[in-house]
Parts: structure tokens; C-alpha cells; sequence
């Protein structure tokens, strides 16, 4: 069990799981303790290990499951809401989370059919063809059971410059629409889930809005970094590994590797390596048939970028869009 971490006028207890994925060693969530109550940043993965870990914090901290007075979540992915359903099943307490959260929370079935839409065709004019299949299979279900695993409790939608629980919500997207960071301007501290990470590389993750339209994700995660790096923070509590002391060497890192990345794929553009898939495909090698959507979601996301910057332009060819050095 982790030590807790005493600050000016509450007290953080890490409760650290043991990563489920090979490049992830750890998943991290915060029980945080002020005077006037008890709430959690994030909420591990689904299991009852973890379950055990939440309530053995809770004990150290003083308190019990009863005690909890909401769940404020960086962003939606599985292993930061993991917990959430089995903690409603004994106290029934409001879930604070961004607005572009709230749909993939409750599994809202009109959006979760428009997502598969958008992924069906996006596949299809990047050249990936049927190469999403696995992934589509994982969505249609998703969808089939929406009604049983969807969240229902209330949903308080959060965003920039919002503040909860003595934090202030600035919105960081890039890895996922819906990512916001805690903010502690008091003991220069944030709560920043996965937009910066020690150790690993984050991926910027193509996704819909919730009006369909496809995210700038590359252009988002690097201005939610440089947010990151001007904010001061001594330290950054983050959803994996150990916590970040050194932001601004680290963002400058990943925003070195991303600049790094965009120059291999205009060296393979301009060879005549000119679509997607086969972009995809020629930087990653083999990862391009173990890990198909996410090494598609990171070439995507930085050819949107390349064209934002003006470095390549598109046409459509038969179907599917072919990139060229400008």
C-alpha cells in the first residue's frame, strides 16, 4: 500500500494496481481526503484485486465505501472507470466527467452506431479495407450490450476552467476527446490521467466528436502537452507508473519523438509509399497486423497533422485517399 501524500489542505492515497498491459507496469488512481469529504480522481480497472486495493486505501484513509462523495474521471478508457459500476452497487454518488465522456459513459446506442459507422469508413479510405473486422466485432458488441454495462448514474459534465472539489478542470485532449486534468494551483499539483506518462510514449487516439467529425487528435495531444509544461506544477499524479517531476524535459521528449515520427512518414510519403495502410504498414512492420487500429489511430493522427501544417496534401483515388509532399 502506498504511503499518503499530505498537502496544504487535503491528502492523496495512491492505490497502484499492477498493470494489465505489456508496456504499462502500473494503473494509478487517487483517493484524495479534505476536511469536508472524500472523493476518487479515476477508478482502476474491473477486478476484484483492485476492488480489494480501493477498500484497504479506504481503511488507511479512515473511511469506508460509504464514505465516497463522488468520482471525478480524466477520461473514459476501461482501465480509469473500471471500478465505477461496482462502487455504485453500494453508494449511489455522482460521476464528474467531461461532456465528450458522457456518451461513451452511458453507451448511448445512437452514438456507439455512429462510431462504428465512422471507423467502418475511415478503414475503408485509408486503405485498410477489412482489416478492422476484430475491432468491428468488439464495437457491434459493445453495442448489443449497452443496456446492461452502460453507467446510470448522474453524469455532472465538467470542463475548462470549471472547478470541483477544490481542483480546477483544464480540458488536455489528444489521447482520448474527453481527457481533462485536476488542477491543484494551491500545491502545484495535477492530476493528469494519460496526456503525459514517465517511461512510455502516449498515444494520440483517433476518435469522432459526438458530432461525427474526425478529431485532430496529434494537433491536440501536443497543445494539451504544452499546457502541461506551462503549468509550474511540481509534480503531475498520473494514471500509470511513477509520478512526473521533470515535465517540461519530458514534454519537450515527446514532442521531440512525435517531430521525429512526422519526418520518417514524409520520408515514406515521399518514396511513393502514398496511402495509409500502406504507410501504416511500412512503419510498423508487423505491428500493423497485431495492433492494427492502434498503430492506424497513430499514422492517421499524424498525417492530420502533416496536413494541417501544409507539409502534404490529398486526393482520392478509387475510393481511398492518397498522400502527397506538398
Amino acid at each position: 500500500m502506498a504511503e499518503a501524500i499530505r498537502q496544504q489542505t487535503y491528502t492523496i492515497y495512491p492505490i497502484i494496481q499492477p498493470g494489465i498491459y505489456p508496456t504499462l507496469k502500473t494503473i494509478n488512481f487517487y483517493l484524495i481526503k479534505r476536511p469536508e469529504g472524500i472523493v476518487l480522481i479515476d477508478a482502476g480497472v474491473d477486478s476484484d484485486d483492485c476492488m480489494e486495493r480501493l477498500e484497504d486505501t479506504l481503511k488507511q484513509a479512515g473511511a469506508d465505501l460509504g464514505d465516497l462523495e463522488a468520482i471525478l474521471l480524466t477520461h473514459h478508457h476501461e482501465d480509469h472507470v473500471g471500478l465505477v459500476p461496482r462502487i455504485l452497487e453500494n453508494r449511489d454518488i455522482p460521476v464528474y466527467a467531461h461532456r465528450e465522456a458522457v456518451p461513451r459513459l452511458r453507451l448511448d446506442r445512437e452514438f456507439l452506431e455512429m462510431r462504428l459507422a465512422f471507423f467502418k469508413q475511415l478503414y475503408i479510405e485509408m486503405g485498410g479495407g477489412g482489416r478492422g473486422a476484430g475491432r468491428f466485432a468488439k464495437m457491434e458488441q459493445t453495442i448489443r450490450d449497452a443496456a446492461q454495462n452502460a453507467i446510470r448514474t448522474e453524469i455532472i459534465e465538467i470542463g475548462e476552467g470549471d472547478r470541483v472539489f477544490g481542483f480546477e478542470v483544464m480540458e488536455t485532449p489528444g489521447h482520448s476527446p474527453d481527457c481533462i486534468t485536476f488542477l491543484d494551483t494551491d500545491g502545484r499539483t495535477a492530476f493528469t490521467g494519460d496526456v503525459l506518462i514517465e517511461g512510455s510514449s502516449v498515444n494520440a487516439i483517433i476518435d469522432p466528436a459526438m458530432n461525427g467529425s474526425r478529431l485532430p487528435s496529434v494537433s491536440q495531444q501536443r497543445r494539451s502537452l504544452e499546457r502541461l509544461a506551462g503549468l509550474g506544477a511540481d509534480v503531475l499524479y498520473t494514471g500509470h507508473h511513477e509520478p512526473v517531476r521533470n515535465t517540461d524535459e519530458l514534454v519537450r521528449d515527446r514532442l521531440s519523438r512525435m517531430d521525429r515520427k512526422c519526418e520518417k512518414l514524409l520520408g515514406l510519403i515521399g518514396s511513393g509509399v502514398t496511402v495509409p495502410a500502406r504507410i501504416t504498414e511500412a512503419y510498423y512492420k508487423d505491428l500493423y497486423r497485431t495492433q492494427f487500429p492502434l498503430v492506424m489511430s497513430e499514422i492517421i493522427g499524424h498525417i492530420d497533422y502533416l496536413e494541417e501544417q501544409g507539409k502534404i496534401t490529398k486526393t482520392m483515388e478509387d475510393g481511398v485517399w492518397n498522400y502527397h509532399l506538398s
